[in-house]
């Protein structure tokens, strides 16, 4: 085996120098001090910025309100949602086929469980309606927690799960409940007018410029509470972490005599003396649309 040449010894030397000099003690061309002090400078200015951005954050912090929002949208109409919500918000389902409207019945029983009269009367109050349940806090002093007003599920009457455990979805005539979403300091009405709920059927374009509605095929509706009505006496809304037992008014719509084996579109809005009008931009403002049907085969 030949010896290795001259120039390849050096070579390989001048390798190993770039990382450590044994005659200038360099480690990748620096020395000690010079390698403390690079080491010094970034952990100063890494400090430096932690520093300053948990002093950001620390003055951010306080300018926050545990109870309510420091900044707050002007949110001109609240969304609507309704229970059960099905698939993309259609309920469909077969008389025929239990299983087919089981899960709208369990979801209701769960979100209406809350609403029990017996919970409702040990943790809220029995309000004056029609009216604001102001409570106003003393200056710096803070009025918390706040009473919250009764809503009990057996307002509900029909589509309160009592009579008909079933809500009507096996004899097809299913009830639907609607909510309005819960926003800060909202006072939805004035000169004790409630907003309340109506339902009609949604037009939709059969050709080019016909519009058509589907209430013929929508049947008669009944409200619960009567009158389909937000009251007063559940705004305005405090927040979450201020009224830790509120629970939001609800409106039931049942359909009494839906037509079978068909599509209804079905669009509910709010009407207040004080909210404007849904956009347009936003199918949910102020208003929630639907299909129903219910097939018999």
């Amino acid at each position: 085996m030949s010896a290795a040449k001259p120039e390849d010894r050096k070579g390989s030397g001048e390798w190993r120098e770039l990382f450590w000099n044994p005659r200038t003690h360099e480690l990748l061309g620096r020395t000690a001090a010079s390698w403390g002090l690079i080491l010094l400078f970034y952990l100063v200015f890494y400090l430096f910025l932690a520093g300053m951005f948990t002093l950001t954050m620390y003055i951010m912090l306080l300018t926050l309100d545990d109870y309510k929002p420091t900044w707050q949208d002007r949110l001109t109409t609240p969304g609507m949602m309704i229970r059960p919500r099905g698939n993309q918000l259609e309920l469909t389902y077969s008389l025929s086929e239990t299983n087919s409207w089981e899960g709208f019945v369990q979801n209701l029983d769960s979100f209406l469980t809350p609403y029990d009269d017996t919970q409702q009367v040990q943790m809220n109050d029995d309000c004056p309606a029609d009216q604001y349940f102001i409570q106003e806090d003393s200056g710096e002093v803070r009025n918390n927690p706040k009473r919250s007003c009764q809503f009990n599920r057996s307002m509900l009457e029909e589509c309160s799960g009592f009579p008909d455990r079933f809500y009507g979805y096996s004899r097809g005539q299913p009830c639907v409940l609607i909510k309005l979403n819960r926003v800060i300091g909202m006072f939805p009405g004035k000169d004790g007018q409630s907003p309340f709920v109506t339902c009609a059927a949604k037009l939709h374009k059969v050709g080019e410029d016909e519009l058509r509605e589907d209430s013929d095929k929508m049947g008669p509706l009944a409200y619960y509470p009567p009158n389909g009505t937000f009251n007063l006496m559940y705004y305005p809304y405090y927040g979450k972490k201020a009224q830790v037992n509120y629970t939001q008014p609800l409106v039931a719509v049942k359909f009494l005599n839906a037509s079978l084996n068909t599509d209804i579109d079905v669009e509910c809005k709010i009407t207040s003396n004080t909210l404007a009008a849904g956009s347009e931009r936003d199918k949910f403002a102020g208003r929630v649309s639907f299909k129903l049907r219910i097939d018999n085969k």
